[in-house]
């Protein structure tokens, strides 16, 4: 029978600590298919939860081998600072799911994460942006009720884009988009992540979509095309 499959690799011990979260559809009986899944930051303790999203407790399917390969050594081109910017965007990725509201800073108190229970405008509205930040000062300000949701990956791909809006000294968001994108890539966090993480945003508000915006995720998904081509 036709079914999806639901692949989940998390940490156990903490809520909302999603290191590779996909679905997969299966048109037909007889079909095999190979995933790869990257994780160039692990926990202590990792789980993963292959399972039939229609019916849990349904034998649809077999896992005919699983396999643990080293990662290639990280090439990152970066400065020293972006390169200690992603890092602590990394440590603050892993832990957002359960850390309460306040202020994160970096060990050198170089940048500074404000984690508000959500992003609010002047009149008190809410913004569905999941993050923003000054382009004159290193602090970015970060959503709890949006960032729970997303996988420990889409928080880095989100935090890399911000911290390059305040490199690049940019506010073109697809200028942001592509640098923090780059990043993300080479850093080795997975490719299908990526996708979602620039359609995340959008696809949940509808509203937002405009030319513009369309036109700004043809360019990450381009990019992230020929990323692959050219790894």
């Amino acid at each position: 029978m036709p079914f999806q499959l639901g692949i989940r690799v998390y940490d156990p011990r903490y809520a909302n600590s999603y290191y590779f979260r996909r679905k997969a559809a299966f048109a037909k009986a007889g079909i095999e298919r190979e995933f790869i899944i990257s994780l160039p930051v692990s926990p202590e303790v990792l789980e993963m939860e292959v399972f039939d999203k229609n019916a849990p407790d349904d034998d649809a399917f077999e896992i005919e081998n699983v396999k643990i390969e080293k990662m290639k050594p990280i090439e990152m081109w970066a400065t020293d600072d972006q390169h200690r910017y992603l890092e602590f965007a990394i440590q603050f990725a892993q832990k957002a799911g359960y850390v309460p509201p306040g202020f994160y800073d970096s060990a050198d108190h170089e940048f500074l994460f404000q984690y508000l229970p959500k992003i609010t405008d002047a009149f008190g509205g809410e913004l569905v942006t999941p993050a923003r930040t000054h382009r004159k000062m290193p602090r970015v300000q970060i959503s709890q009720r949006l960032f729970k949701s997303y996988t420990i990956p889409i928080r880095v791909a989100i935090l890399a884009h911000e911290g390059c809006h305040w490199f690049l000294n940019t506010r073109s968001q697809t200028t942001a988009d592509l640098c923090g994108m780059k990043q993300y890539l080479d850093y080795g966090f997975p490719t299908i992540e990526a996708v979602y993480a620039v359609t995340k945003v959008f696809g949940k508000n509808p509203e937002m979509v405009g030319a513009s915006q369309i036109e700004r995720t043809k360019d990450v998904i381009n990019f992230i095309e020929n990323y692959r081509v050219n790894a």
